[in-house]
């Protein structure tokens, strides 16, 4: 751990202060910058996201508040990657780097980097960077990550720290041939140009607090907040007791695929934590793979401090044990666009293993999903040109001690990413959502009930493909478990109908193809539920029917409790709750 004194030798409290404050609001300076100059809505309305500043060495000095978690983990490795590429002495001002290739980035390539060298006075003292949701980078890439793809190349176009400015000359050669490759060359183009604005902003103000305080009171500074980050965490560790805590679950898998296997070990030693996931599936040639720490650390900012500054030091004292080859390791060329679908499970599992040591803070899964991946792209017939229209639908998260579960929110892993508004989807896109409500009977029963998930019904006006339309809205054959008596949330879904269809059916595909009039409904899972159903008070249930949250079928069968008339019947409740409690005992 950081000496704290000798960090603070050179530093009254109020520089230090100034410069605690000053960091995080370079990189939320950024994000209001990229929000408001991109071309797609993943950015500008999803804030599929993150904006930061990096030492040369790859540490985080600060994120954007909000930025998305997941994305957290993995800028360091990519910095690292690029400083290990060219040199230190290897950029000049001016250099703007491109990169998204999965063999060290180790997600879908839709989710590009665009970076830049932070010069002080000659010397090089920070990266700006940006992570930002493209609407398409080639291949099947539109919108999301290619789901029918067979390797990274089918899915899109990959960059390995590819310099598309040198000196702050563009190569203009290398820009056309991006613009040639991609379907949304406008949107994407524009895009690009939003990160570099961000980034070049992050450069200004990182450079203007250097010559404000000089480069060695900052560092101190950077380097005593890093101890400060890594001491609190340190104390959040302590409070739990030492031991070796082990959970488990099962994940979807592709269809016609075994599920695979989630084993997580924690190891809590004083104020050290091991999180062990070796005992994770190994990688598949077309499966769910990822490379990347970001499960690990998530659930361990959240145990430790999830609204506690957010930078290098948070993660100090974290060991991460993944083995080359595991699916949340995977060797390149391992086919990766399927990255997300197991970090919110890995997260869940993590607490999991903490529930009988913490029952006070640990809640039942969520989910199970980064959101449904609404898209929808085609060329529209009034004016010719080609359009996409993107969301993430959310789901549910666990009941929790004392609370039930949030309703229809982003996994933990989503930082402040949201969905779409309606009225950005109708005005800009030939669509028409015909429902987006709350999903009844989704969230698990409990003494705390699960949250529920999300329907949203869209119908196509011209033809077009969805690219999306699996169920990647949660958890589908492996339910969002309960806590201490709680039942499982509902599983995901998502129905498709082509035109002339009667009937709405299962999809079991990625995405399909059709013509004016096509339609498909998103059904999120929910969050699984906490504690026995029987200890929710019967006005509580009573309420849930009221609200639409629950079936009166479901207060009976789940809660015990018996509502006719819009009523309670207390009597035939007192007796059903009372047969399940015998029943429950006998066995």
């Amino acid at each position: 751990m950081t000496d704290m004194p000798e960090a603070l030798k050179a530093l009254d409290p109020v520089t230090l202060e100034v410069i605690r404050n000053a960091l995080p609001a370079i990189s939320d300076e950024m994000s209001v910058d990229l929000q408001r100059t991109s071309y797609n809505m993943m950015i500008y309305e999803v804030r599929d996201y993150c904006t930061a500043l990096l030492d040369p060495d790859g540490k985080l000095i600060s994120q954007n508040i909000g930025g998305v978690s997941h994305f957290v983990a993995d800028l360091g490795i990519v910095v690292s990657s690029g400083v290990e590429r060219f040199g230190k002495n290897g950029f000049v001002p001016g250099d703007v780097i491109l990169h998204n290739h999965q063999a060290t980035a180790g997600q879908h390539l839709n989710n590009m980097v665009l970076y830049t060298p932070v010069f002080h006075k000659g010397e090089l003292v920070a990266f700006a960077v940006v992570r930002a949701h493209w609407v398409d980078v080639g291949g099947q890439s539109t919108g999301f990550g290619g789901g029918s793809a067979y390797d990274p190349w089918s899915e899109g176009l990959q960059f390995d720290h590819v310099k598309i400015y040198e000196a702050d000359v563009p190569d203009e050669k290398m820009l056309r041939f991006i613009r040639d490759n991609i379907r949304f060359p406008d949107s994407s183009m524009g895009d690009m140009r939003s990160q570099l604005a961000a980034c070049r902003l992050g450069e200004r103000r990182f450079d203007e607090l250097l010559g404000r305080y000089g480069n060695d009171i900052v560092q101190r500074a950077i380097v005593a907040l890093y101890a400060e980050a890594e001491t609190k965490a340190r104390a959040a560790v302590e409070a739990i007791p030492d031991g070796v805590y082990e959970a488990e679950a099962t994940l979807d898998s592709r269809a016609g695929e075994a599920p695979y296997d989630i084993k997580v070990k924690v190891t809590v030693s004083g104020s050290d934590m091991e999180i062990d996931l070796s005992g994770c599936s190994p990688q598949r040639d077309r499966g769910n793979n990822a490379r990347t720490y970001a499960g690990a650390f998530i659930a361990y900012k959240a145990l430790t401090g999830p609204n506690e500054p957010l930078n290098e030091g948070a993660f100090a004292a974290l060991k991460v044990t993944i083995p080359e080859g595991n699916m949340m390791m995977a060797r390149f060329p391992a086919f990766m666009a399927g990255w997300s679908w197991a970090l919110p499970t890995v997260v869940d599992v993590i607490w999991r293993c903490f529930a009988k040591a913490l029952p006070d803070r640990i809640p039942a899964a969520h989910s199970g999903s980064l959101g449904a991946a609404f898209s929808f792209s085609g060329i529209n017939p009034k004016n010719g040109k080609r359009f996409v229209a993107m969301s993430i639908e959310s789901g549910g998260w666990g009941g929790r001690p004392g609370e039930d579960g949030q309703d229809v929110s982003m996994s933990v892993c989503q930082g402040d990413v949201r969905n779409s508004p309606i009225e950005t989807i109708e005005l800009k896109t030939p669509l028409m959502v015909l429902e987006r409500s709350l999903r009844t009977d989704s969230g698990g029963a409990g003494e705390h009930r699960g949250g529920l998930g999300i329907q949203t019904h869209a119908r196509a006006l011209v033809a077009g493909t969805w690219n999306s339309a699996s169920a990647s809205g949660g958890r589908v054959t492996c339910p969002p478990w309960g806590l201490w008596g709680g039942k499982p949330g509902r599983t995901a879904e998502t129905l498709i109908k082509a035109p002339g269809e009667q009937e709405f059916r299962v999809s079991t595909s990625g995405g399909f193809t059709s013509g004016p009039g096509s339609e498909v409904i998103y059904r999120t899972a929910g969050g699984g539920g906490w504690g026995d159903p029987h200890r929710r008070s019967a006005e509580q249930v009573l309420s849930d029917v009221r609200q639409g949250f629950i079936t009166v079928q479901t207060a009976r069968d789940d809660y015990g409790v018996v509502i006719t008339n819009d009523a309670i019947d207390a009597q035939a409740t007192a007796a059903l709750r009372n047969e399940n409690t015998s029943r429950e005992t006998a066995e």
